[in-house]
């Protein structure tokens, strides 16, 4: 009998699970929530019409912003395009720096700021990520204008601002908003319950950049509708290597097969199956996978019940299982791959266009 350390969790994976596929057609749950989706719009208004007529204030950094959000509730892969980007405009000149709003951590009054190697349980399990992987300072704060005031009072020479999922904060003002999406593009179209949408769709038209993760598949077969006013690309992740959690031992993907017999996957992320549809991709013959929630808390060890020579986990679950010491566990990093081979030198250019402000 399997322990409840991954009986509870598997639940709770499961049921969010049941919500997404909910969420992709008009049915009994649509149909049911609808009273209370019209109340997320009323919201949504409500707040756009506050900051519109001056009743709450937006506040302007003296450094460009990049919004990377979504529309869509989580799961669309915006952390790799995060890493990508952080790369892409070091290699331009720049010195970003990214804000995050905390998820899942008590930050308290004054925000935290940090370099380097972090930890999820302080700062979060995504932005602990972003600065161990890039490197990049790193703010939280659910209020994001003070975390980015902190980051640029502790590090000065920061010149560009990556807002982590800050799509729906209006109060910081954003030079560039980038909006990713999945294959699932809209769902069923609905607003938070009765759909996945935390904004209307015709938000859409109002952003700079549209980018679509099609997962591990080939950039062809697939195409996205979308305004034609807005920068569009595709995104595909790439996994082609694992590391060894506790040695830092490396080895292929495809190598993985001749020298292990069981071969696990587990995930906590927004969609665990495009974790396990890009293992196989890359040729990974997996004899068990586990769904987890996205963010789940690892200070209970779960992989115990995993029966199982090795078992491959996400770069946002690695960084909450450092005390573990499990050597069975093997972090799969993700490389993402753009259709728009001009896209980062457009929004490099975009920033340059973008004066200083006082």
């Amino acid at each position: 009998m399997k322990s409840l350390s991954l009986r509870r969790p598997r639940i709770k994976a499961a049921l969010e699970q049941w919500l997404h596929a909910a969420w992709e057609r008009r049915g009994v749950w649509a149909t049911l929530t609808q009273p209370l989706a019209c109340l997320t719009g009323a919201a949504v208004r409500l707040k756009y019409a506050a900051y519109e007529r001056g009743w709450r204030r937006s506040d302007q950094l003296p450094v460009p912003v990049v919004v990377v959000g979504n529309i869509y509730i989580g799961g669309t892969g915006k952390t790799p395009l995060l890493q990508e980007l952080t790369r892409q405009l070091r290699q331009r000149g720049w010195h970003p720096g990214i804000v995050s709003r905390g998820y899942g951590v008590s930050v308290g009054r004054d925000p935290r700021v940090g370099q380097g190697y972090l930890h999820a349980h302080e700062f979060g399990d995504e932005p602990a990520l972003l600065a161990r992987t890039t490197g990049t300072p790193l703010a939280i704060h659910p209020r994001r204008t003070l975390a980015a005031c902190a980051l640029l009072q502790k590090f000065p020479e920061v010149d560009v601002i990556l807002l982590d999922d800050g799509l729906q904060h209006l109060a910081l003002k954003r030079d560039v908003e980038i909006v990713m999406q999945d294959k699932r593009g809209l769902g069923n179209g609905l607003l938070l319950p009765a759909g996945p949408l935390r904004e209307p769709a015709q938000r859409l038209q109002k952003v700079d950049a549209l980018v679509t993760n099609i997962g591990s598949s080939p950039f062809d077969p697939y195409v996205c509708s979308h305004s034609k006013t807005i920068r569009t690309s595709l995104m595909r992740t790439v996994v082609t290597m694992a590391r060894r959690l506790v040695n830092d031992q490396t080895a292929p993907l495809a190598t993985l097969n001749s020298t292990y017999t069981r071969i696990a996957a587990m995930a906590g992320i927004g969609q665990p199956s495009r974790f396990f549809e890009s293992l196989r991709h890359a040729g990974v013959r997996l004899t068990e996978t586990h769904e987890l929630p996205d963010h789940v808390d690892f200070r209970k060890h779960p992989f115990p019940d995993v029966n199982a020579d090795i078992v491959l986990i996400t770069e946002k679950d690695a960084v909450k299982c450092d005390h573990l010491g499990d050597h069975r566990l093997w972090v799969v990093p993700v490389h993402v791959q753009l259709s728009d081979d001009s896209f980062y030198d457009w929004l490099h250019t975009r920033l340059k266009a973008c004066s200083p402000n006082p």
